[in-house]
């Protein structure tokens, strides 16, 4: 009689024999088969946003070559103002967007298209009005700057080039939701080719505008870009999505209510401060390396590393928002096993991935300083560092990943927890002390940041381990309902669960 109630539970659940609650039925039967399955899954979704995170930071170095022939000081102000703009701007923008993974991909995963679309809506409303103050901020950028002691010519180009760079914050209001959007639903495809597409039109606009506005020109091809890949993108939606999922009246696009922006205000902003903790952490670094002895030549050392990590980055984010993706799909359709045999491989592939990424960085580090300096000191120090990264990178990897796992599962407040703690009482204080006080410099900086990598991977796996995965798909099922279908499906689930004590 017990067998027979576990079989109609599952049935009434929908689950698959593979739940997290019966190891012996998990790892047995057809395992490596679903395993491969699952990785076919994730490739995916993983290499098309490999290939377009590529080519963003293939369009920064474009317009950093274009802004270093313009001269000293428009490299200096170009580079100021777009660390600037993202450290205040979109990584703000970025957090925010974030919070429509989890319900996107759930909505997707329990075919709740309405949610997918009046989400959509939503996220665009809500990147537009956060780029109000943003706005005004960086229009008092140079104000700003020369208070904290930077130099009045610097600031004045720094203020330039964000005037000119204003129009992308409405642009990316369009673009970083389009992308959650698509990406949510496993196509990826439509914005690697849109990416691929915007970096072709970078190249020659970016040469146009900077011959005939100079300075100014090169910001305005930022956003010009962003621009083409947002049309694309929309253009898609527009035609192929507008055809399976009805029409603009029937499919619940302007259908927002009160519980749907509280659903999704309420993710936004854990998923905003983790993003922003985490790219503010490397700004940081930066400046706690300009307060060293050597400053000019450590900070020359540092950045050279980080162009390193920031290509590894590419590949981390991309398993991470595949990771997102597919538990969040998984839970959404209700289906415990996938999803935790998704959340697990993921991060067995994010452990290799980190091995040959640091094993990368360990090969190439006789040659990646040559790339950027020919002084005989900063290569030398170059090399050094990198041995320290390609540690940082293993478990740099696995805790990106993480994130996306916890982001999949609707609980980005568990990332902002671990964030805080690995980086700002860990990575922070350790370095200081290592750098300032034991007197390691740069060494010491980087040692801290390892030291709050690892202590923020501990946090994230604790947390993961402890995931009551059926009661993730019950959140799930909350998170894409109504009120009113929330309230039926458990006043079902009440009195099926009554018809199987009296059957019991």
């Amino acid at each position: 009689m017990a067998s027979k109630l576990e079989e109609n539970t599952a049935d009434k659940l929908h689950l698959e024999p593979c739940s997290p609650s019966s190891p012996k039925e998990r790892w047995s039967g057809n395992m490596v088969s679903l395993i491969l399955s699952e990785l076919k899954l994730q490739r995916g979704i993983t290499v098309p946003m490999l290939a377009m995170n590529f080519t963003w930071f293939a369009r920064i170095a474009v317009t950093t070559a274009f802004l270093g022939r313009l001269g000293e000081l428009s490299l200096a102000g170009g580079t100021l103002g777009a660390t600037f703009s993202n450290v205040t701007g979109f990584a703000v923008l970025n957090g925010l967007c974030c919070a429509m993974e989890p319900i996107c991909g759930q909505a997707f995963g329990a075919k709740n298209f309405k949610l997918l679309h009046k989400t959509l809506v939503m996220a665009i409303i809500v990147l537009l009005v956060a780029s109000i103050p943003i706005s005004i901020l960086w229009l008092y950028v140079d104000k700003i700057l020369i208070q904290f002691g930077q130099q009045e010519e610097i600031s004045v180009a720094v203020r330039k080039y964000l005037l000119y760079l204003l129009p992308d914050l409405v642009v990316y209001s369009f673009l970083g939701p389009l992308k959650s959007y698509l990406s949510t639903q496993s196509l990826a495809v439509p914005i690697m080719l849109s990416s691929a597409f915007g970096l072709g039109f970078h190249v020659p606009i970016t040469m146009l505008l900077s011959r005939a506005r100079g300075f100014e020109g090169v910001s305005m091809a930022v956003w010009m870009s962003d621009l083409v890949v947002v049309v694309l993108l929309a253009f898609y939606v527009l035609i192929a999505e507008h055809g399976k999922r009805g029409n603009w009246n029937g499919g619940g696009w302007w259908e927002q209510g009160i519980h749907d922006w509280k659903r999704l205000l309420k993710l936004c902003g854990p998923c905003c401060i983790t993003t922003c903790l985490e790219w503010w952490c490397y700004e940081i670094l930066m400046l706690l390396t300009g307060r060293l002895p050597n400053a000019k030549q450590a900070i020359g050392i540092l950045a050279i590393v980080m162009n390193f990590d920031y290509l590894l980055y590419s590949v981390m984010i991309s398993l991470s928002t595949s990771a997102s993706v597919r538990i969040s799909n998984e839970l959404g359709a209700n289906q415990v096993g996938p999803a935790y045999r998704s959340a697990y491989i993921s991060v067995g592939i994010s452990v290799i991935s980190g091995i040959i990424g640091a094993s990368v960085m360990v090969s190439a580090r006789d040659s990646w300083g040559g790339l950027f300096s020919h002084e005989k000191g900063i290569m030398s120090n170059v090399k050094k560092m990198l041995l320290i990264m390609a540690v940082t990178e293993v478990f740099n990897f696995p805790l990106v990943v993480c994130g996306g796992i916890v982001r999949g599962t609707a609980r980005p407040k568990l990332a902002m927890y671990a964030n805080i703690t690995g980086f700002y009482l860990f990575a922070l204080p350790v370095g200081a002390v290592l750098a300032f006080k034991i007197h390691l410099g740069l060494p010491g900086i980087l040692i801290g940041f390892l030291s709050g990598c690892i202590a923020c991977l501990v946090l994230l796996v604790v947390f993961i381990a402890r995931i009551d995965w059926k009661d993730e798909a019950r959140k799930a099922r909350s998170l894409t309902s109504s009120p009113v279908e929330e309230e039926i499906k458990d006043h079902e689930d009440h009195k099926n669960s009554g018809v199987n004590n009296v059957a019991l």
